[in-house]
């Protein structure tokens, strides 16, 4: 296992695994990744919806987006009034 970030290429990868009903211990260790990672993407690419299997929905190009805007918020945080 790495440390590193998931590319939109690994999201993808996680997406069709997750469809094709494989286990969330089988696509962390297909991707060299820990499990906690392949947990923390699954709820930040979340559907809302249940996908064909029963589970929890995810797509790619939501974990995407969602992880741009983050980047894109990194230290711009709003000013916190002083009483």
């Amino acid at each position: 296992m790495t440390c590193r970030y998931l590319t939109f290429e690994d999201r993808k990868s996680i997406e069709a695994l997750y469809a094709a009903n494989t286990s969330l211990v089988e696509i962390a260790s297909k991707l060299g990744v820990h499990l906690a990672t392949i947990y923390r993407e699954m709820t930040r690419g979340s559907t809302g919806e249940l996908d064909n299997n029963g589970r929890s929905g995810y797509s790619a190009d939501i974990a995407q987006k969602t992880v741009q805007d983050s980047i894109k918020r990194r230290g711009h945080r709003k000013p916190v009034a002083v009483q």
